[in-house]
């Protein structure tokens, strides 16, 4: 268990919980985006995670055997949410997500997908991310201040104190075709007690990136 002297445990525990309810940032409807203008605010109960969301009407996902990932764009316009977080850091965490998402997206597809085969078109773009707050995100996990608070959003799946997370946008097209079958904009992190995810500056936004995957295979059912 991490520890930290009194006085600044309970300054670090005062300043978390103090901070609670601003920490935190929202995913835009990022006009950047070529999907940007169909997108919608989304009013399912994920709405918190993915806020703007498109889907086309009668897409027979069943007929996709096929999937191609493109490389992940790392998003630059103004309305980027990467904060002051340095362009290696982008760049690393951008070749995870392209990794995870073939990887995850392979038990169901054809990546590449052979000759004359129905296929999906994913393109990934990276629009923001935020750091573990280094020790702070470990130690609220236990101390008085913190934990409690947590365990709550543990349990409502919200994020926690000082925790990183990852921002992105997912489009899927008919490779075929050109056609937009399905666009979202989507914040991830990890479950607001996972000690493990908290350790290093990125395991937050990885875990995000992880359950991002896995939350688009969800999708394409």
């Amino acid at each position: 268990m991490p520890h930290l002297p009194a006085p600044l445990a309970a300054l670090g525990a005062a300043a978390c919980l103090a901070l609670a309810g601003c920490a935190t940032t929202q995913p835009v409807r990022y006009q950047g985006l070529e999907s940007a203008a169909l997108m919608r605010p989304n009013a399912a109960d994920e709405a918190d995670r993915t806020p703007f969301l498109y889907r086309a009407p009668g897409v027979d996902w069943g007929r996709y055997s096929g999937a191609i990932v493109e490389p992940v764009s790392i998003y630059d316009q103004p309305d980027h949410q990467f904060g002051d977080m340095d362009a290696e850091r982008r760049r690393e965490l951008a070749l995870h997500m392209h990794g995870r998402f073939i990887d995850t997206l392979r038990r169901r597809y054809d990546i590449p997908p052979p000759a004359g085969a129905d296929a999906l078109l994913v393109r990934l773009t990276l629009t923001g991310a935020k750091t573990n707050t280094r020790v702070l995100s470990t130690f609220t996990k236990f101390d008085l201040g913190g934990a409690p608070y947590n365990a709550v959003q543990a349990i409502r799946g919200r994020e926690g104190l000082m925790s990183g997370s990852v921002s992105y946008a997912v489009e899927v097209l008919d490779a075929s075709s050109g056609r937009l079958l399905m666009a979202y904009v989507e914040k991830q992190y990890p479950n607001a007690m996972n000690v493990k995810a908290s350790l290093g500056a990125l395991d937050a936004a990885r875990t995000g990136i992880d359950k991002g995957a896995q939350a688009l295979l969800e999708r394409l059912e």
